[in-house]
């Protein structure tokens, strides 16, 4: 666990970097380019298309181990649009809570 947990960790901070790095360079509009390439129907317009059905399905898993809650939806909504960074958090979180406990940290308390 110790491996995984670190391995987020690491996952978080290249991200937060390269985040930093293009919100200054170019700034915090991303839906214009997101949507723009798919539209475009590009290789980079499929890229973001997979990619988003990806946050889709782990907007769905976190709902769902949440028991579609109330919480269980806003998560899904940060999960959503937070992408590898939120699912990073979330998963070293339950990592914590489950103490490591795999089955716990996939389903929650089934």
């Amino acid at each position: 666990m110790t491996f995984f947990r670190t391995y987020l960790a690491a996952l978080v901070i290249i991200l937060s970097y390269y985040t930093f790095i293009v919100v200054s360079d170019f700034g915090i509009n991303l839906f214009l380019p997101f949507f723009g390439a798919m539209a475009n129907i590009t290789w980079s317009g499929q890229f973001n298309l997979d990619f988003m059905m990806m946050l889709s399905l782990s907007a769905l898993w976190t709902a769902w181990r949440s028991q579609f809650s109330g919480l269980g939806f806003a998560l899904a909504v940060l999960a959503f649009f937070g992408g590898a960074l939120f699912l990073c958090v979330y998963l070293t979180v339950l990592s914590v809570q489950t103490q490591g406990d795999v089955k716990r940290m996939l389903i929650g308390n089934r």
